[in-house]
């Protein structure tokens, strides 16, 4: 499908693309094409070969790892993202699935011309490095958050996190199914309901997809968040890279005492 303007106009506000001049913007998006996905397609999987790089316009994307008999959900993009930018990167095989949770719009960009690009360019290179800075200190937080908490401490956080970005509201309707979100804490669907229970007595009320944080303090001091673990950047509407996400000011995180709940 072709591409409309307004698509590549979206495009370019991405911070990979924001600051990259006009040739090397066009040489990067030759080639490029638009597709539609109807829910449940699988885009690729673990050990393919990645021609593109992959840029949602629409829709959600869950990335998926897989052992034996085992799926875990790696993380769920809302638009506009990218993906797979690493493996475009290197040239190599995928490490993740990528599947569509819903109808979804996606731009393909040739990985060829993206690496041509950076090749070309020192200031869409050190664009593409800042990228995979914002994501790698991504992967420390998540690998942390797994390792050092407890699994009612990671959801304690998930919710403190949702809150915060929120701008502190206390209704909150979670953006993902309960399978795909206990995936992501690292827990079955039991162990997450189970938690899920634990928490009424710090003010958490659940109803569905809809959660009532009635004594945020309480559950906040059972979370103890930290800027060296969590990100409570706010969203701010714009195409904002993994880098400008891990950027913001995290010192003015204001954490718990120490104080026992």
């Amino acid at each position: 499908m072709s591409i409309r303007q307004q698509d590549l106009d979206r495009i370019r506000e991405l911070a990979l693309f924001a600051d990259t001049s006009p040739d090397t913007f066009r040489d990067a998006t030759g080639g490029a094409f638009l597709q539609r996905f109807p829910a449940g397609t699988t885009l690729l999987m673990e050990g393919d070969r990645v021609d593109f790089l992959y840029v949602l316009l629409a829709g959600q994307v869950e990335l998926r790892g897989s052992w034996k008999d085992k799926e875990t959900t790696l993380a769920v993009l809302r638009p506009v993202s990218t993906f797979i930018l690493a493996a475009v990167v290197l040239d190599a095989p995928a490490l993740m699935s990528a599947v569509t949770l819903e109808r979804s719009e996606l731009l393909m960009i040739s990985g060829e011309s993206l690496r041509r690009a950076m090749k070309q360019d020192s200031d869409f290179s050190f664009a593409v490095s800042q990228e995979l800075a914002g994501c790698y200190r991504g992967l420390v937080r998540s690998v942390k958050n797994q390792k050092l908490r407890g699994a009612l401490e990671r959801l304690a956080n998930y919710l403190v996190t949702l809150h915060a970005r929120g701008n502190g509201q206390t209704d909150l309707v979670l953006p993902h199914e309960k399978r795909v979100l206990a995936s992501l804490l690292g827990m079955t669907p039991e162990n997450l309901s189970r938690a899920f229970a634990k928490l009424d007595e710090y003010g958490v009320e659940v109803d569905g997809n809809r959660v009532r944080l009635s004594n945020i303090e309480k559950l906040r001091r059972l979370a103890r968040p930290h800027p060296l673990i969590d990100n409570h950047s706010l969203s701010s509407g714009t195409a904002a890279g993994k880098a400008i996400k891990e950027s913001w000011p995290s010192s003015t995180m204001s954490c718990p005492s120490s104080e026992a709940v």
